[in-house]
């Protein structure tokens, strides 16, 4: 279960195996959001250029699914197929940097088939509610989420042109470096191993006011969601670690009534939104998922070698920017809906102040 008042409960335990499901509350009626669940497909449509073996295919149906004599899925909700089949080889080992040996620790039973609840095909669900949340913040509210790459391995875009985020398979909003990242990729990808990514999204045309000022600062539930990405090992709001060398007159987002002068802060002031853009970037550790051999241990302890085949992506950062982008527009959906709740008839007796001077 994931957020208050926009219910996101999300359910599978065989990835791969056959299917995953969600189920979304608290989303007000919209006829406008009719089948905006289809951006699901970015998942299955958006990488043929980086050719990427890993499809989800677009169909629903209802299932109760067994592993081991355990049942692992409610019944009667709706699924997505994985089409996917596992890989037997690693049934008895354990995958080094994978939740395998930590999933085992803890509930003392694994899906060897492939990851179970911690594999990261489970986010192709939170791309379809982020979808609906992203169109109900533009729809009703004027926010919108948009996200790119900043960072593949040592490649990092210089340009920046929103209107070509969609133009590549890899969200990068500088096309003149599109040619470089497909070059490394396939360099990647032959040579078996994998990269990291740098994804950075924006929620532009907020409202000041929303976020709470102690456990539910907003800067502090935007880290939560985007750590609870696999693959993510890093959040930064704004200027992030990058303020370690700012001088305070440097860092400080200096205001006139034209507008503020800079944004450090991210969008966010004391855990609530000032009304510029919310500024997020995650950084998205390299996939372990490797033909490469490597050292592990079976499941009595005994050092065994390890490797992983199946459909493995050389970079999983490349799908990132959509779960992200999902993400975000979950907390801030949750976020518009207690603000209306609590505040919204509260008048600060303040102009707000403009995002940027122009």
């Amino acid at each position: 279960m994931f957020k208050r008042n926009t219910h996101i409960l999300r359910y599978t335990g065989n990835i791969p195996g056959n299917q995953f499901g969600q189920l979304s509350d608290g989303i007000h009626r919209n006829p406008g959001l009719t089948g905006y669940v289809r951006r699901i497909k970015l998942f299955g449509v958006r990488f043929e250029i980086v050719k990427t073996d890993r499809v989800l295919p677009d169909k629903f149906s209802v299932v109760f699914t067994i592993l081991d004599q355990m049942i692992d899925q409610p019944p009667d909700q709706g699924t997505i197929g994985t089409g996917d089949d596992p890989d037997h080889q690693i049934m008895d080992r354990f995958r080094p940097g994978h939740a395998d040996y930590s999933y085992q620790q803890k509930y003392g039973i694994r899906d060897y088939r492939g990851g179970g609840r911690s594999s990261a095909r489970e986010t192709a669900m939170r791309v379809a509610a982020g979808g609906i949340a992203k169109k109900y913040l533009k729809q009703r509210y004027g926010i919108e989420i948009r996200g790119y790459l900043a960072q593949l391995g040592p490649i990092r875009p210089q340009a920046h042109d929103w209107s070509e985020v969609h133009n590549n398979p890899f969200f990068s909003a500088d096309a003149a470096c599109v040619a470089e990242l497909e070059s490394y990729m396939d360099a990647l990808r032959k040579s078996g191993d994998s990269i990291g990514a740098r994804i950075n999204v924006v929620a532009s045309g907020m409202m000041p006011g929303l976020g709470e000022p102690v456990f539910d600062r907003l800067d502090a539930e935007i880290a939560q969601a985007m750590m609870s990405i696999n693959a993510v090992k890093g959040v930064e709001i704004g200027a992030g670690f990058a303020c370690v060398e700012q001088k305070g007159t440097e860092h400080r987002d200096e205001m006139t009534p034209e507008g503020f002068l800079s944004n450090h802060a991210g969008g966010i002031l004391g855990g609530i939104s000032s009304g510029q853009d919310v500024v997020v970037s995650i950084a998205l550790k390299p996939t372990s998922s490797l033909r490469l051999p490597g050292k592990t241990v079976d499941l009595d302890g005994n050092p065994v070698e390890v490797v992983t085949t199946g459909r493995h992506d050389p970079c999983v950062g490349i799908r990132a920017t959509p779960i992200a982008e999902a993400m975000l527009a979950i907390v801030l959906m949750d976020h518009v809906l207690r603000h209306r709740a609590q505040n919204m008839d509260v008048e600060s007796g303040v102009p707000v102040i403009p995002a940027q001077t122009d």
